[in-house]
């Protein structure tokens, strides 16, 4: 089964998250990465399966949520395999958050 590629800014993330998440859970802290690399899976496997956010960053970028938490995975799905650029708290202005990603390579 295919599994999508965490790029470096995407582990950073993931490993930020769970440090936050274990503040107040460790045991959910430690679902974290999992749950990631759930995600991973599923967008390997069908790289279309998340959602277009044109308002907040242009194509080719989709935005998947990471269950059970209040991430989402940010990844780039016209590549083979898909790259997860970025893990974000959807609560981030991700607008902001994502202006660093490359624009425009398909």
């Amino acid at each position: 089964m295919p599994v999508a590629i965490l790029a470096p800014g995407a582990r950073r993330d993931m490993r930020n998250a769970a440090n936050v998440i274990a503040r107040d859970n460790i045991t959910a802290a430690r679902r974290f990465p999992r749950a990631v690399m759930a995600v991973a899976r599923r967008i390997g496997e069908f790289p279309d399966i998340g959602v277009e956010r044109p308002e907040v960053a242009s194509s080719p970028y989709r935005f998947a949520a990471i269950p059970g938490f209040p991430y989402v995975a940010v990844y780039e799905a016209a590549l083979r395999p898909p790259v997860i650029m970025r893990i974000l708290h959807g609560a981030r202005d991700l607008q902001d958050s994502l202006r660093a990603l490359p624009r425009n390579r398909t």
